[in-house]
């Protein structure tokens, strides 16, 4: 089972490297994890998603709320939150299947942010979900070249 957790921290050198370690040392395996800043300039936010049971969750969030760095911490379960992956891909398009591929971008919203003689590069954003079935689609085509930023989450609330 996957876990989101949602960890704001102190903006400080080190923190991330003390984080890391801290999975690493207790054989934690991050499957994603992302760090970007907040309105406060003081606090960064990371997304760690997680794989393993709830004791594994359980366990993680201790530990991490041990850390002296660690603000706050939140366990984001499916109807709490939502989120989103940014991919940019590059797949091969040929005269004879260019038209394809563009048809295939625009049903999932998808954006073409490169053109160039033999390939198409392509921008999209979504659930986990949405992300696979798209590159299972592109798959056919040639995919050249990929990057995945890994889940980003926000809570849900009704302030």
């Amino acid at each position: 089972m996957r876990h989101t957790i949602s960890v704001l921290v102190e903006n400080k050198f080190g923190v991330l490297t003390r984080i890391a370690g801290m999975f690493s040392g207790r054989g934690f395996n991050i499957d994603t994890l992302n760090v970007g800043p907040t309105l406060d300039p003081n606090t960064s936010r990371m997304t760690i998603v997680v794989r393993g049971d709830d004791a594994v969750l359980e366990q993680v969030t201790k530990q991490l709320r041990k850390l002296i760095d660690v603000i706050e911490l939140q366990d984001y379960s499916d109807d709490q939150s939502v989120d989103r992956e940014l991919v940019l891909m590059r797949v091969t398009a040929s005269p004879e299947n260019r038209s394809e591929v563009m048809q295939i971008c625009d049903i999932f919203r998808a954006k073409i942010i490169d053109v160039q003689r033999r390939n198409i590069s392509i921008e999209i954003t979504g659930d986990e979900s949405k992300i696979g079935k798209f590159i299972f689609l592109m798959e056919p085509f040639g995919i050249s070249d990929l990057t995945r930023t890994g889940k980003i989450a926000l809570a849900r609330r009704d302030d």
